[in-house]
């Protein structure tokens, strides 16, 4: 069994003895709870608030060839249990990343989960090349749902074809021994089409979901809310669509392993999605309304698997795919539960 670890901002003792150890093809993690890209940078941020080598992993945020500067501003408007973001991967590019973020991360301790993005299938090829051999790196998460600059806009991750070049480039140019993990969008007609197609172009894994294309248009301007105009929905209004999304590709691809994330603010939100076939979690929005979120999920994940019976994490994953119960035994009604006899009725008029 794996102790539990302390919670670092309260000091009081989390669950109790639980093995929570997790494995994503073939990489080995102390527990299933990680941040999720693009809510926590490169981790720094959050160090300040706990001991991020306590998480399973530090996902990145999605990180390019070459410095971007985003899209226009505002870049964020809030939304009922919800938030839109168009901050269009400002980032300082891969170089700057090795040398700063990465290269913290790993004199940190951390298990770092590098998310890359590009404009083609030659940029994420690059980005997995100059990736090779960096320490900390212990998985990629290739984000497909960016705008393909070869094809008018199309979105690799709503085209099957276009998705499982990306997936295969990368799977290529990275080292052996490190997973590749594709994020799959939710804005596409069947997801379990577009996982198939990146697991058959090497895929070692499932990133489910990425942000839901949304709008808001503020009513007293009467203009967008948003400089970009559209943005991507994330937070507690997008969970049940992950929790969908989980499912159906854990029913397609039942071997799969599965990164799963969308909405989850306590450790009952991460428990819904591991139930539907998640082999771990990732905690983001609510992050910024309590930078301390992951490891309370964590905390509270434990306890939830604790209270249930659980001796270790994966004996819930998945679990509910088990088929329904078809008859559930009554016991006798214990003595003097049976209700006493109701009064007879009387009618107008009679004796």
């Amino acid at each position: 069994m794996t102790e539990m670890v302390l919670r670092p901002t309260t000091g009081r003792v989390a669950a109790p003895a639980i093995d929570m150890s997790t494995t994503l093809a073939g990489a080995s993690f102390p527990n299933p709870v990680f941040t999720a890209s693009g809510c926590a940078a490169a981790g720094q941020e959050l160090d300040q608030f706990f001991d991020i080598t306590l998480l399973g992993g530090v996902v990145t945020k999605s990180i390019m060839l070459a410095a971007r500067p985003g899209r226009a501003t505002p870049r964020m408007a809030e939304t009922p249990s919800g938030m839109l973001n168009s901050i269009g991967l400002q980032g300082p590019g891969i170089e700057a990343f090795l040398d700063k973020d990465l290269s913290w991360l790993a004199s940190r301790g951390a298990r770092a989960v590098v998310s890359i993005a590009g404009g083609s299938v030659e940029d994420y090829a690059k980005l997995a090349q100059k990736l090779r051999g960096r320490p900390g790196l212990v998985m990629i998460e290739v984000n497909i749902s960016c705008p393909n600059v070869e094809d008018r806009g199309q979105v690799f991750a709503c085209d099957p074809q276009a998705a499982a070049a990306v997936v295969q480039a990368v799977k290529r140019a990275t080292a052996p021994g490190i997973p590749v993990f594709a994020k799959l969008s939710p804005d596409v007609t069947d997801i379990a089409s577009i996982a198939r197609a990146c697991v058959d172009a090497g895929a070692d894994g499932l990133s489910l979901i990425n942000t839901l294309l949304g709008m808001v248009i503020d009513t007293t301007t009467m203009r967008p809310a948003l400089g970009g105009v559209t943005g991507g929905l994330s937070g507690p209004a997008i969970r049940p669509v992950a929790v969908r999304c989980v499912w159906q590709v854990r029913q397609a691809l039942p071997d799969i392993p599965i990164l799963g994330m969308g909405g989850i603010r306590t450790g009952l939100d991460a428990l819904e999605l591991v139930l539907a076939g998640a082999n771990a979690v990732s905690v983001g929005t609510t992050v910024f309304g309590d930078p301390t979120a992951p490891v309370r999920v964590l905390d509270e994940l434990a306890r939830a698997l604790v209270e249930r019976g659980f001796d270790r994490f994966e004996e819930a994953v998945g679990l509910a795919h088990r088929p329904p119960v078809s008859h559930v035994p009554e016991d006798p009604d214990p003595v003097g539960d049976t209700p006493p006899p109701a009064p007879p009725v009387r009618f107008e008029g009679q004796a």
